[in-house]
């Protein structure tokens, strides 16, 4: 699974360039960090720092890209946007997970030791090992109980399960709490990362080592309208944008 390789990962330079993309093709790349080369501080001026984007669910639907303070959604759940914590990067501080109704038992020292941010260049959220081994431990019993097979692992991705001939597919809900009491309850396209039939795997991988960054990606903000406001330094989440 090339694209969710650390090659592959969001490099988060603020220039827009060129560059290799994961199928080894040229691919454009847009910078939307809070870098002085980055469009949004660029062109300030004119969209006041917002901006918001949508990634759809599958190829078959359209997302979005929108500038300006017109454009956040009415129902964003906001979080602070922690700018202490780097010049460039959209950190955001991540609070809990839920599992179902279950909040998992993750000292909240887990997440705020390196910190969390929202990078739209990564594939797959990296989460602290050991709030990941607790987000695998309660989705891997709540799939047993719905009667899912097991599936060989996929690269980075260690908890896979075979759908073959299921043609509906229920889910635990899982949801990313942070300050301010925004959540993501993550869309069933971003909690299984089905690369066939037989092999669809639980979205997320851990870290090394849990004093490194963790990263929420792009596949856990689909259908999500994602608001970023410079000015007033919060991030939001708009369930079922696209």
């Amino acid at each position: 699974m090339t694209c969710a390789s650390n090659a592959c990962r969001g490099s988060g330079s603020d220039a827009a360039r060129i560059t290799e993309g994961c199928s080894g093709r040229a691919a454009g790349l847009l910078g939307l960090g809070r870098g002085t080369t980055s469009l949004p501080v660029q062109t300030y001026d004119r969209y006041g720092g917002v901006f918001e984007h949508c990634l759809p669910a599958s190829y078959t639907r359209t997302g979005y890209l929108d500038f300006g303070p017109d454009s956040p959604a009415a129902n964003a759940r906001l979080t602070p946007m922690l700018t202490e914590n780097g010049p460039t990067f959209y950190y955001v501080g991540m609070t809990g997970i839920r599992v179902g109704r279950q909040l998992l038992p993750i000292p909240p020292s887990v997440f705020s030791t390196a910190g969390t941010l929202v990078d739209s260049g990564t594939v797959i959220t990296r989460l602290p090992p050991t709030a990941y081994s607790a987000l695998r431990s309660a989705f891997t019993k709540d799939m047993a109980a719905l009667g899912y097979k097991k599936a060989p692992a996929l690269s980075i991705l260690d908890t896979c399960y075979d759908l073959t001939g299921r043609r509906e597919v229920a889910l635990p809900r899982v949801s990313l709490l942070f300050l301010g009491g925004a959540c993501l309850d993550v869309d069933a396209s971003g909690i299984l990362y089905v690369a066939s039939p037989s092999q669809a795997c639980l979205g997320f991988a851990a870290n090394e080592d849990d004093g490194d960054v963790g990263i929420i990606g792009n596949t856990q903000l689909k259908t999500y309208g994602v608001l970023y406001d410079i000015g007033k330094r919060v991030v939001g989440f708009s369930p079922g944008a696209c």
